[in-house]
């Protein structure tokens, strides 16, 4: 997605993990009581199992946090940068687009990544009697972009504009839009996200539906937004599909200020280490979830210092 990363041994992972658990707690300010807030996203979707998952491991190692729900990247990144939140969960395109003061925002926002956590897949979902083919097939009909403060909105409208078609939009949450597409209020809906997101596997499993392939528009994304779109695959089996499914990716950041304390990023970024297999969605399928291989592969969102002097030390 945005270049491949350093591989790391398996060797070098489980001697991370063994070194880790002491520096953790070292890290953390004595005496601290406020929790430290991850921005993370909708009900339904992996942004808020995985930072809940992620919130439990840092309150292990002694550092208190909660979870916000919210709209999604573009939100989360809001609140990061306004010293709502310490940390968010956001896609790189977002994170990228902060970073230069592009759309959807107006102003440069300075972030840093802690690191590379996992991989989202575009699903564009279809109810599986629908005769569409591919995204052309769309125009003119209804369909939902994401909820409003989402990676999945902008995207959307990238999506549409780089495919030449005009469509109905609305911008409804997950669960909503999932809703919609069974009612047929809407005829598809996108989603952002890891595979299988549980609330399109609740969806599959009341009634039938498919996603759309969406790799033909790869190189046009690339061409208007950068390398920061990726090939990846829905694997067959995902939501009762039997084949296997090309889309587009895009990483997933843990973000935050560059004013973040080091000891906290330094914490942070060991326990994405340490805790790894605890990490990862119980649904998850294959290892779209912090691949320690990609940790440290954040692109052009600089890593912060914190974070990046633990990983030295855990990895050389």
């Amino acid at each position: 997605m945005t270049g491949r990363a350093p591989r790391l041994s398996r060797r070098a992972l489980l001697g991370a993990a063994a070194l880790s658990a002491v520096p953790l707690a070292a890290g953390c300010t004595a005496g601290a009581t406020d929790p430290i807030v991850l921005a993370a996203g909708e009900p339904g979707g992996f942004y808020v199992e995985f930072a809940e998952l992620l919130a439990a491991a840092v309150a292990r190692g002694g550092m208190p946090a909660t979870v916000a729900g919210t709209g999604g990247s573009v939100d989360n990144i809001a609140l990061v940068r306004d010293g709502r939140a310490a940390l968010g969960l956001a896609l790189t395109d977002m994170a990228v687009a902060a970073r230069r003061g592009e759309p959807p925002f107006d102003a440069a926002v300075p972030l840093l990544a802690i690191g590379r956590v996992y991989e989202n897949y575009m699903q564009l979902v279809v109810r599986a009697e629908d005769p569409a083919a591919g995204t052309a097939d769309l125009a003119g009909r209804p369909v939902s972009l994401g909820a409003v403060g989402s990676g999945a909105a902008v995207f959307g409208d990238r999506l549409l504009a780089v495919a030449g078609i005009g469509a109905r939009v609305a911008h409804r949450p997950l669960r909503d839009a999932a809703h919609a597409l069974e009612d047929g209020g809407t005829d598809a809906l996108l989603w952002s996200g890891g595979v299988p997101t549980p609330a399109l596997a609740e969806l599959a499993a009341r009634r039938p539906v498919r996603l759309l392939p969406l790799v033909e528009h790869l190189p046009a994304l690339r061409a208007a937004h950068g390398g920061v779109y990726g090939p990846v695959t829905v694997p067959a089996g995902a939501y009762g599909v039997a084949a296997p499914v090309p889309t587009v990716g895009v990483a997933n950041l843990l973000v935050c200020r560059p004013d973040l304390a080091a000891p906290t990023a330094d914490a942070v970024a060991r326990t994405l280490v340490a805790a790894a297999p605890d990490l990862v969605p119980r649904s998850a399928v294959g290892t779209q979830y912090l691949d320690q291989r990609s940790l440290i592969g954040t692109g052009d969102v600089p890593l912060h210092p914190g974070a990046a002097a633990a990983y030295r030390e855990l990895h050389g």
